[in-house]
């Protein structure tokens, strides 16, 4: 792509972003979107051919505005229940934004069968990254995973991840303080159940989770990477 390709492309993903933000998803217009970039409608959809597959791009912009703020943020040999918190609360900060629009965006994206779902294979470099980045809190934490879980512990807590999304996008308390109170009950609980995780007792259990975890990954053409 050129770099005035690159350009118009940047601008119509700003544009669409601020007017999601400030207008809301569903008023929102590829017309609209194409005027307030500066460009013609035939051009705004050679560059993206609907409204949704901008929503890919939310999603690449909001990962990468959470790494980028929360990896400064996680405490090397910290504990999983403190660097988790920190994530989770992280996303929240991250997302605030676009906390108005995130009901009517939920209908559309909540089926699996649909472009703008989490788990839909257009939504894979967002999902990953986002994997990426729970590795990473597991990484720095000094609470060591379950071998057997080893892999799949990431996308069980970007799964958790998502319920807190859920919540967050319902919750109309004032800032949505009860999704952060969630996340400060939730983070200790999945500390412990990690930890718990690594006890002989448990090792049946934590082999269930881990096949369940890759059949669901096979079954539905989910890459967690």
């Amino acid at each position: 792509m050129s770099d005035r390709g690159t350009e118009t492309r940047e601008k119509l993903v700003e544009t669409a972003l601020r007017l999601f933000r400030d207008e809301g998803f569903q008023p929102t217009t590829m017309r609209r979107i194409a005027k307030e970039a500066g460009v013609s409608l035939g051009n705004a959809y050679y560059y993206f051919a609907s409204k949704d597959e901008l929503v890919h791009e939310l999603y690449l912009v909001i990962q990468r505005d959470h790494r980028d703020r929360v990896l400064p943020l996680l405490r090397e040999g910290g504990s999983l229940e403190e660097n988790l918190r920190t994530v989770l609360h992280s996303g929240l900060d991250v997302m605030a934004p676009y906390h108005g629009f995130g009901g009517t965006f939920l209908q559309s994206a909540l089926p699996t069968t649909s472009r703008s779902s989490p788990f839909s294979v257009e939504s894979t470099d967002a999902r990953a990254m986002a994997i990426d980045l729970m590795r990473d809190v597991l990484v720095a934490s000094r609470q060591k995973t379950p071998p057997s879980l080893e892999k799949q512990l990431p996308a069980l807590l970007w799964l958790a991840y998502l319920g807190v999304t859920l919540h967050w996008v319902t919750d109309s308390s004032p800032e949505q303080t009860r999704t952060r109170a969630l996340i400060d009950g939730l983070s200790p609980v999945v500390a412990k159940a990690v930890k718990l995780a690594r006890l002989p007792v448990a090792r049946g259990i934590v082999g269930d989770v881990a096949k369940l975890m890759a059949n669901i990954g096979v079954r539905e053409g989910v890459t967690t990477r």
